[in-house]
């Protein structure tokens, strides 16, 4: 019983943690897009999710280009709050008109402490652009009977592939399967990205993501 109430006591800490400036300064200091392997990563991020004075120092040069956009938000459900407008990530083209500043720094993450140093392992060049198929999207999740998807927030990207600073790109629908240097990287990749996202899907998820990585910032928890 004792052990049942410590866990509902942490989880309902965990909960309201990203929005309590008194609970978020026990985990000073704040995220650093630089740092690897930080603890609490999961909660460090979502700490940028409201805060705009930290999102200008996190999602900023070097590792970040991008411009504030102003908040839009309807009453359908769809819109975006404290995004940025995204050209490059760790050094590679990465156009996105609006993605949330939480999202915008997951990204970040991924692509400086996984993709680009897998990148150089295996094929001895960095990542140069980052190709997707979306960003921002006012729609429902497929087949959720009319739940807003995550993209109807600008907290969700789907990445379709990657072109290494040669010129070799790298689709995930080609790619992925197989046992090729290709496959590698993008299996290795997609599951280092589930440090980052809590919901983080691919090609082994569903037919649906055959051709891209689907990862969001969302409340849903789900890794495949």
């Amino acid at each position: 019983m004792v052990v049942v109430v410590g866990l509902v006591v942490l989880g309902a800490w965990l909960a309201f943690w990203p929005s309590s400036p008194s609970l978020r300064s026990l985990l000073e200091p704040p995220l650093d897009l630089a740092v690897p392997d930080q603890w609490f990563i999961n909660w460090r991020l979502a700490a940028i999710r409201n805060d705009r004075a930290l999102c200008r120092t996190v999602v900023a040069p070097p590792h970040v280009s991008a411009l504030p956009v102003a908040d839009a938000v309807s009453s359908d459900g769809c819109g975006w709050q404290n995004s940025v407008r995204v050209s490059s990530i760790a050094g590679a083209r990465l156009v996105l008109d609006k993605m949330t500043c939480e999202m915008t720094a997951g990204v970040g993450l991924w692509m400086i402490h996984e993709v680009q140093p897998e990148a150089r392992r295996l094929f001895g060049q960095q990542v140069a652009e980052v190709h997707h198929v979306g960003g921002y999207a006012c729609r429902n999740i497929d087949g959720s009977g009319g739940e807003r998807s995550e993209h109807a927030a600008a907290n969700a990207l789907d990445i379709t592939g990657f072109t290494l600073a040669g010129g070799r790109r790298i689709s995930v629908l080609k790619g992925w399967p197989g046992d090729g240097a290709d496959s590698t990287f993008l299996r290795h990749i997609h599951a280092r990205a589930c440090r980052y996202f809590p919901v983080a899907l691919g090609p082994a998820y569903n037919g649906a993501h055959r051709d891209h990585f689907h990862f969001d910032r969302g409340s849903a928890r789900k890794c495949k």
